[in-house]
């Protein structure tokens, strides 16, 4: 064995002299090309282009410092492949290390002793730093037997290993089923089902390495990771990086509208209406209703047409002018402020008609008085009349500037201009943000009535006002997003958003000649500059998708998947238009408000997207024990539904302990106890309605206790309290279940609810649980008593 170990760290030690030739060949060329020379906007552009490039080598080779190098494959052949992190090639271009992900890696994961794989040996190496500290074989040629786990003495080292409060990612450790999905086909949607500690979310995140990786078409667009908080964010946030992949976004469904922070908690029967394929209808019913109707702005219907003054008289637009309008408008297709103009074009032609017959009735009437007064001065000249009318009558003399067709391009302009005019056009067909909309409709009774009509009952629309400024909710965000995509933007807005860009890069160009000495002053202006940039986005992709609600990206993760509402739903799919999504979470974990109870129901919403469904069976977290208890709350939810077998048969058995005092004033006493019992990370899982009240308990008796969405999971702080819902996703070493009924009575209008919120709960530890009743013992868990 110490043979062994000394020739894998010489190849080890090969392997990082090689990292430092090629870090030290980044930097030089880094440094080269930061000094070169710019003659023009393109070159400084090209220049930038290079360095980023670099900068995003360079921070693989950084990465690389953990776990360069964690396999080895020996093949009947002869032949050794070592597998790593990252792919390195030699100054030769000979194959040092093979990349996890590229297809020369897929052995180390699915080879079996019948696979017919052609490798006999399967080696992990445990390493610490740049240090060798032991090493795993897997003997897979004729006459040896598999084993239950891929490494299984790699895997169950990890799975015992005390938690940081981060997820790592799990490259070393991954096993048959896993990357079997990891390294599916990325067309249409791939569906995985997987219960507590399956590692659905290793899974997921392996996956969109993978395709960053394997796909480049995938990489132009990037990824968007969606978790169900930002709590779950901030435990995830590493492993990509830690990848070397940078081209992923991580939000929350409710973060996927930039500008917008969902900071209002609103009753369940409000959030369970929002969440229904109706609302869809009721948006668009809403932009209907402020469509060619007068009085928008006060909410009021036109139900006679519109009457204006132009030049001191008075013209109408009748009904069936408006109605002919907004039919013209709407046929062309597009969104409500780019269709605004056709309406307005459609509407000025009809009042240029309009001012242009007035005129010439005018000009008729007065041409034929003045021919009477003609014939009447030719009757005085025949008689020889001495005196003459002094003065022609008629309103025809003395009528100036009436208008002729062909002056109907100056009357356009001039009832462009005309202020009254374009209020009367403004409230016919207004500018909307999705943020007026949505304001306006579910504080305005009679709007929202008529928009709601033969679509909501009338309680179901007394669920939905609010007052004026009550701020936004999770259930508004889907809303207003389907709102964006019905309004479109106003050309006047987005030339003051590209105004204000440009702005903005001119200043960052005065900068950067600025920088330069002022040499590229000289050869470009800080304007001309700035239009170069405006070209060319240097920003990184993740940043720019994340910035720009219209991002069409080329893969979706949508991790718990089982809460997101259909109107949720809606939002997801406008963001990958491909199709190709992967789908991961556990029906049975599902929200009783609005969430996903059977994947065959989530197919709706997937149209033509072609879909497919798998599953994770093992359950690498939860040991044994813990996993029975959970099991048989969950039969109370789903009779039928089957636990996953756990990796690890040992472990101890939850403890449940009533009380007949205050439970607030237990918990402190209970958390001391259990984290004297385990070293590692330790959560307290609370019924929503008291997370203020059981936190600030803890928090005297385990002083730096952080709570609820401001919660650290990184380990720096001893001790988290959290709800159902805040915990999704996330693992403990030791966890706390206080006050089982009240989590089982439900009550929130967000989270989980019932026996699905304490099933979450009850399958967070990896270690210990738990769980502190009141008086009595919820029935779901006398079979722990």
């Amino acid at each position: 064995m110490k043979h062994e170990l000394e020739s894998e760290q010489q190849y080890l030690d090969l392997l990082y002299r090689r990292v430092e030739a090629q870090r030290a060949e980044v930097t030089d060329q880094l440094a080269r090309t930061r000094r070169s020379d710019a003659d023009g906007p393109a070159d400084l552009l090209d220049r930038d282009t290079r360095v980023a490039r670099l900068q995003e080598r360079a921070r693989a080779l950084d990465h690389a410092e953990h776990g360069l190098c964690f396999g080895r494959l020996d093949r009947q052949d002869g032949s050794t492949t070592y597998i790593g992190r990252m792919g390195l090639r030699s100054a030769d271009l000979e194959p040092l290390l093979v990349d996890w992900r590229a297809p020369a890696a897929a052995d180390f994961y699915t080879a079996t002793a019948r696979s017919g794989s052609g490798v006999v040996r399967r080696r992990h190496l445990r390493t610490r730093g740049r240090t060798v500290v032991g090493l795993n074989d897997e003997l897979l040629g004729d006459g040896h037997q598999d084993s239950t786990f891929v490494g299984e003495g790699a895997l169950m080292e990890a799975l015992t290993a005390e938690r940081t409060g981060r997820m790592h990612e799990i490259v070393a450790t991954l096993q048959a089923e896993q990357d079997e999905i990891i390294r599916s086909s990325p067309d249409g949607v791939l569906v995985v089902q997987g219960g507590p500690g399956t590692g659905k979310t290793a899974v997921a995140l392996h996956r969109t390495a993978y395709l960053l990786y394997t796909h480049p078409t995938i990489a132009e667009r990037g990824v968007l990771v969606l978790g169900p908080s930002p709590t779950f964010l901030d435990y995830i946030h590493d492993v990509l990086p830690s990848l070397g992949e940078t081209h992923a976004v991580l939000a929350t469904v409710d973060s996927l509208v930039p500008g917008i922070i969902a900071t209002r908690a609103e009753l369940p029967a409000t959030a369970t209406v929002k969440a229904r394929p109706v609302m869809a209808q009721l948006v668009a019913a809403a932009v209907r209703d402020r469509q060619g109707h007068q009085g928008n702005r006060a909410g009021q219907g036109s139900q006679g047409g519109v009457t204006f003054t132009y030049q001191g008289d008075d013209y109408r637009l009748t009904t069936a002018v408006l109605d002919h309008a907004v039919e013209r408008a709407r046929h062309v297709g597009y969104p409500h402020n780019v269709a605004r103009h056709t309406f307005r074009t459609t509407v000025l032609d009809h009042v240029v008609e309009l001012v242009l017959a007035r005129e010439q009735a005018l000009y008729d009437s007065t041409d034929s008085g003045f021919e009477e007064e003609i014939s009447r001065l030719d009757r005085a000249l025949a008689r020889g009349e001495d005196h003459l009318p002094a003065k022609v009558e008629g309103a025809g003399t003395e009528v100036t500037g009436l208008a002729a067709r062909h002056e109907a391009p100056r009357l356009r302009r001039e009832l462009t201009a005309d202020p009254a005019f374009a209020r009367v056009l403004d409230d016919l067909w207004p500018v909307l943000t999705p943020e007026s909309l949505l304001e306006d409709l579910l504080t305005d009774r009679s709007r929202l009535a008529r928009a709601a009509a033969g679509l909501l009952e009338t309680h179901e629309q007394q669920a939905l006002l609010r007052p004026a400024g009550a701020g936004w909710t999770s259930g508004d965000v889907p809303l207003l997003d389907e709102a964006a995509e019905l309004l479109g933007e106003d050309e006047s807005v987005r030339e003051a958003n590209a105004q204000a860009q440009r702005e903005a890069g001119i200043r960052y160009a005065q900068r950067v000649i600025a920088a330069s000495g002022g040499g590229m002053a000289q050869a470009v202006s800080a304007e001309e500059l700035a239009g170069r940039f405006a070209e060319r986005d240097t920003r990184p992709l993740a940043e720019r998708a994340a910035a720009d609600r219209s991002w069409a990206y080329g893969h979706v993760i949508v991790d718990e998947a089982q809460e997101l509402t259909h109107m949720q739903w809606r939002m997801v799919l406008r963001r990958v238009p491909s199709g190709s999504m992967t789908v991961v979470g556990d029906v049975h974990q599902a929200s009783a408000v609005a969430g996903t109870t059977s994947w065959a129901e989530l197919a709706d919403q997937f149209g033509h997207r072609r879909w497919r469904h798998t599953e994770l069976t093992i359950s690498y977290r939860t040991p044994e024990p813990i996993m029975a208890a959970a099991h048989e709350l969950l039969r109370t939810l789903h009779p039928d539904a089957t636990a996953p077998v756990c990796a690890r048969s040992t472990g101890e058995k939850p403890w449940v302990r009533t009380t007949r005092g205050d439970l607030a004033a237990e918990v402190g006493a209970a958390v001391v106890n259990e984290m004297a019992q385990l070293d590692g990370t330790f959560a307290v899982i609370v019924p929503p309605e008291r997370l203020v009240e059981y936190a600030m308990a803890t928090e005297l008796a385990v002083p730096g206790t952080t709570f609820g969405p401001d919660a650290r999971t990184d380990g720096a702080s001893g001790c988290v309290v959290l709800t159902p819902l805040q915990a999704k996703g996330l693992e403990f070493d030791g966890v706390l279940v206080v006050d089982p009924a009240a989590i089982l009575a439900g009550g929130t209008s967000s989270g989980p609810s019932n026996s699905s919120a304490l099933y979450v709960a009850m399958t967070r530890p990896t270690t210990r649980l738990g769980i502190l009743c009141g008086p009595q013992v919820p029935e779901e868990l006398v079979h722990l008593v």
